[in-house]
């Protein structure tokens, strides 16, 4: 896939300038959006992004329009679980609803910016070392395990990580507005709003391991990386706000993930087995018995795991809710 220093240079453009619109036009007032603000948009971006593969199927071929739907698929259902801890962070400091967007907002331009940076770390490991599949691939089983047999129930806000933050900076215990420091008694403290904001950023640091190997698994185009990223990432603050509530909803979010990301894992260590001369199999050759799994699989794959993984949280979710409502009715 050809892709001009030019057409990068428009990619990024274009995408600081969704950001920046979003800024001026919705977070720089604080608010809490409506219920069909954050529906229209989420609607728009999605549909930008379905346009957008589209786009890049007719021009530069459908295996690469195919990697890039099931990158997108990929980073968004990644995003939605990166929501999920947004929400155990904004809880754990009690952000008020009508400035959690500009942390959304904060917390989703310092995800796109960790992710830029790995995205050219991996394309450059990829270029230069081959076997850095069999890594990529490791990290996505390990990540896979942990992302299937590891609590989820822990508030980051109270980790360690935030506790020594807290004992290395004045904390103010009150919000001023949305902002990240106030003065009290001449001298300078920082705000809740601050300290969730490094929690995010934290956590954005953590999700980007995450996220870029399980892509470079599916496809080795860093424009495609970036910009299944940069999508996945667009509109995740009006979702945020449309599903709420229904984030708890997803008990099995976490379980389809771990699914996904291992199958991604296997399917990298197969591709390194290609891609790798070993000498001690096969006479040095390529291990023809490793097949490469077709981006067409992939796609239907992860589409597929995602479905059933969301389909059965709703139907526990309503058992749960049924049973519920059973027991607060007996007398």
């Amino acid at each position: 896939m050809q892709v001009t220093p030019l057409i990068w240079i428009i990619t990024l453009a274009v995408t600081v300038a969704f950001f920046v619109y979003e800024f001026f036009a919705h977070v720089r007032r604080p608010h809490e959006p409506t219920m069909g603000e954050s529906a229209r948009w989420s609607a728009f971006y999605i549909a930008l992004a379905l346009l957008f593969g589209v786009g890049i199927g007719v021009v530069a071929g459908w295996t690469y329009g195919g990697e890039y739907f099931a990158g997108y698929l990929t980073e968004k259902a990644l995003s939605i679980d990166n929501l999920f801890v947004f929400l155990i962070v904004m809880t754990g400091f009690a952000v008020p609803r009508m400035y959690q967007q500009k942390v959304l907002m904060i917390g989703i331009v310092i995800a796109l910016i960790m992710r830029g940076a790995f995205i050219a770390v991996g394309a450059a490991l990829i270029e230069n070392l081959s076997w850095i599949f069999y890594v990529f691939g490791a990290l996505l089983l390990f990540i896979a395990w942990r992302q299937a047999f590891g609590s989820h129930d822990s508030n980051p806000a109270d980790g360690r990580f935030m506790r020594l933050v807290r004992r290395m900076l004045p904390v103010s215990d009150e919000y001023a507005g949305d902002r990240l420091t106030v003065r009290k008694d001449g001298r300078r403290f920082v705000t809740p709003m601050f300290l969730t904001i490094v929690a995010i950023g934290f956590i954005d640091l953590i999700f980007a391991v995450d996220s870029i190997p399980a892509i470079y698994g599916l496809t080795e185009e860093a424009y495609i990386v970036f910009t299944a990223n940069a999508f996945a990432l667009m509109g995740l603050r009006q979702l945020f706000f449309l599903i709420g509530g229904a984030l708890q909803r997803l008990v099995y979010l976490a379980q389809g993930l771990a699914v996904i990301l291992a199958f991604i894992g296997v399917k990298l260590v197969l591709h390194a087995l290609h891609v790798n001369e070993l000498p001690f199999v096969n006479g040095g050759r390529h291990v023809e018995w490793a097949p490469e799994i077709p981006i067409w699989f992939s796609l239907l794959f992860i589409a597929a795991t995602i479905a059933v993984a969301t389909v059965a949280s709703l139907v526990k979710s309503r058992r749960a809710e049924a049973v519920a409502t059973r027991t607060d009715a007996r007398p």
